[in-house]
């Protein structure tokens, strides 16, 4: 499939619109909580470029014609990873989090196109494996994980307020 967009890295004037897409699609999610339920974590999406700033951190969207489709956040060292669980110990690895797709933006490969850009920067700083987390809620996005070859891995697994987020783990 062509894609007629392109990946690459955000740039400080792409976090206000990046934010306002996120906050979108999360809340848009069934059995997700939504912003009324978890202001702190919407605020965090809202405020997205705020990420950008922690170090070996990089924000990559999608974008076509001057609009952003997606975008996810990409972390070379685990430690900043920012989730629960023992995800943040991991070595030789790197992960991501919070990839959203905009609604109008769906079904043309946005999301596959910026996992394989996450996995793409692992493999070009060598490590050896790739950590991600979703939940029940985020089907489509596990569906896409478990075919790109991710397998899930329990002792990453946590629970985050009333929400059980399962770990995944893609050996490079």
């Amino acid at each position: 499939m062509d894609q007629d967009f392109e990946i690459r890295r955000a740039v400080p004037g792409d976090y206000q619109e990046l934010g306002q897409l996120m906050v979108a699609a999360y809340a848009a999610l069934d059995g997700f909580p939504k912003p009324d339920q978890a202001p702190e974590y919407f605020a965090m999406l809202a405020n997205i470029g705020d990420l950008a700033r922690k170090p070996a951190t990089e924000l990559w969207v999608a974008a076509a014609a001057g609009t952003l489709l997606g975008g996810v956040v990409y972390f070379s060292d685990m430690a900043q990873y920012g989730s629960g669980g023992t995800a943040t110990r991991e070595r030789d690895a790197s992960g991501f989090r919070l990839l959203a797709v905009a609604q109008q933006a769906r079904g043309r490969g946005v999301g596959r196109a910026l996992m394989e850009a996450c996995i793409e920067r692992a493999r070009t700083v060598g490590h050896r494996q790739m950590i991600i987390h979703t939940t029940a809620a985020m089907g489509t996005a596990w569906a896409m994980y478990e075919k790109r070859g991710f397998l899930r891995s329990e002792d990453l697994d946590f629970i985050q307020g009333p929400i059980q987020v399962y770990g995944f783990r893609l050996h490079l």
